[in-house]
């Protein structure tokens, strides 16, 4: 019941017309973290969302690869082997289609030629930095919590299973979340990683998304803020206070405080 109960209030926020297509990324909070995950509660997210680790996802000659980045755990499970084992296949797929036409390739003869574009990977957890402390910007994590160390497998995938996607993929752009907060980093010095900030006002005070135009070999991102929580607050109680004065003096309340005083005194006397 509190599953279809989070898949309708998801549906209803993210409402979107048929024709804007909707991709879902699987995190901890859909299917928990590695200890709590299950065949059963994976299946029935990819049943509702049509997600599979490993999906690719080409429009206009762009490649997306959906990664289940909790079952990136690296112990063996069921469910990790089965994900690592569609991620390694595509990569497989991608890397044949991007070599030159002359480039002759047993291992390639028979494979599916996709775009020759190098992919971009969505995933929830970001790939392993040590902490937050080289992220800047105003939605970044607060100063008292940028030098924490991250835990891997936790705050971010592992080091080895990071490699791993870096190597198989070569991927131009990494979008990932999980952490509530904005960063931007290079890996290897050239890869590019955005982890996208909480969309909730629930995890920080303003809240953003991104919005972006991408090309087979370019992309630009801009980032789009909601308004402070605060500040919605604010605006929520000056309203409200607005609206009482308002009120009495519509109900002719409002009098100078000496003489309302009075009245005040009058009537308790009465």
């Amino acid at each position: 019941q509190a599953w279809a109960d989070d898949v309708r209030r998801f549906r209803k926020m993210f409402k979107c017309p048929v024709s804007t297509e909707l991709v879902v990324i699987v995190g901890n909070h859909d299917i928990g973290f590695h200890y709590e995950m299950t065949t059963y509660k994976v299946n029935r997210f990819e049943k509702v969302f049509n997600f599979t680790s490993g999906k690719l996802i080409t429009r206009k000659g762009i490649n997306f690869v959906l990664v289940n980045s909790v079952a990136m755990e690296g112990d063996g499970c069921a469910v990790c082997r089965t994900s690592e084992a569609k991620l390694v296949a595509l990569s497989h797929k991608l890397n044949c289609s991007q070599q030159k036409p002359n480039h002759s390739n047993k291992r390639c003869s028979d494979v599916e030629k996709l775009p020759a574009s190098e992919p971009i990977l969505l995933q929830h957890y970001p790939l392993y930095r040590k902490s937050d402390a080289e992220c800047s910007g105003e939605d970044s994590a607060p100063p008292g919590e940028k030098n924490i160390p991250f835990k891997e497998k936790y705050d971010v995938l592992s080091q080895e299973a990071s490699q791993k996607l870096l190597w198989w993929f070569h991927p131009r752009l990494i979008l990932s979340g999980h952490t509530h907060s904005a960063c931007e980093v290079l890996h290897a010095g050239k890869i590019p990683e955005i982890s996208v900030p909480s969309f909730s006002w629930r995890n920080r005070n303003n809240p953003s998304f991104i919005m972006g135009s991408i090309t087979p070999t370019d992309f630009s991102l801009q980032k789009c803020f909601l308004p402070y929580e605060s500040r919605v607050f604010t605006i929520y109680c000056a309203a409200g206070a607005l609206l009482v004065i308002l009120i009495l003096a519509h109900c002719q309340l409002l009098t100078p405080p000496f003489y309302f005083a009075q009245r005040l005194i009058s009537k308790h006397k009465a």
